[in-house]
């Protein structure tokens, strides 16, 4: 890190943050919460996406706070996090590709109903929180190693809590700003009008983000 307390634990954070909003690995997530915003009224939306930010912010910090206490092994559960939600956008993908995801939202329908809230944003928020972009390598890089050179130093896991959960918020950022004012709220609408409109491309778009995620967490390798 730079030494600089207020450019490691906020700037660089949020830069990093909003870097990953458009992160191949983060664009699926993107996509996904979009079309659960679909159709719903400015209120709602800035409440679900608020909610969504927060909850995201809250557990990817909590994901700081983790790489902190258990040093570079966190790294294997990261990229294991991103080879299981690649194959979940490869999935819904071939889903849109086959003519498959009405079967699909059918089948699964009732069980994501509850995400059509405040409370199950928040929840969609704490699983793409798994999701840690790999723009932000470089800060938990950094984390770890504030922390190992630190020793028995209070505070690092705060701080490693503090700016995982800055660049979490970072990463939603963008969200909320497109839900408060109205042109950018109705091209949320249109992107999400897209999967219907245009479900093979659809498709192919969620395969390629989902193989891009899955090749990154097996090949890439984070020194």
């Amino acid at each position: 890190m730079t030494g600089n307390p207020l450019l490691d634990l906020v700037a660089l954070p949020v830069a990093f943050g909003l870097f990953g909003f458009i992160e191949p690995c983060s664009i699926g997530a993107t996509l996904i919460f979009i079309k659960v915003l679909e159709g719903k009224s400015a209120a709602e939306k800035l409440a679900q996406v608020t909610a969504f930010a927060l909850g995201r912010a809250a557990f990817i910090g909590l994901l700081g706070v983790l790489a902190v206490v258990v040093g570079s092994a966190f790294f294997g559960f990261q990229k294991a996090a991103w080879v299981v939600l690649g194959v979940l956008y490869a999935v819904l993908g071939l889903a849109y590709v086959s003519g498959r995801i009405g079967w699909v939202a059918r089948s699964f329908g009732p069980s994501l109903t509850q995400f059509s809230s405040a409370r199950g944003s928040a929840a969609l928020g704490v699983i793409f929180g798994l999701n840690i972009p790999a723009c932000a390598t470089p800060l938990l890089v950094a984390l770890l190693g504030a922390s190992a050179a630190s020793g028995a130093r209070g505070g690092s896991a705060a701080e490693g809590f503090v700016a995982l959960a800055l660049f979490g918020f970072a990463l939603t950022l963008p969200l909320i700003v497109a839900v408060v004012f109205a042109p950018a709220r109705r091209a949320l609408d249109w992107l999400a009008g897209l999967s219907r409109r245009l479900p093979v491309w659809t498709g192919i778009l969620l395969i390629a983000l989902g193989a891009w995620s899955v090749w990154f967490g097996v090949f890439a390798k984070i020194a």
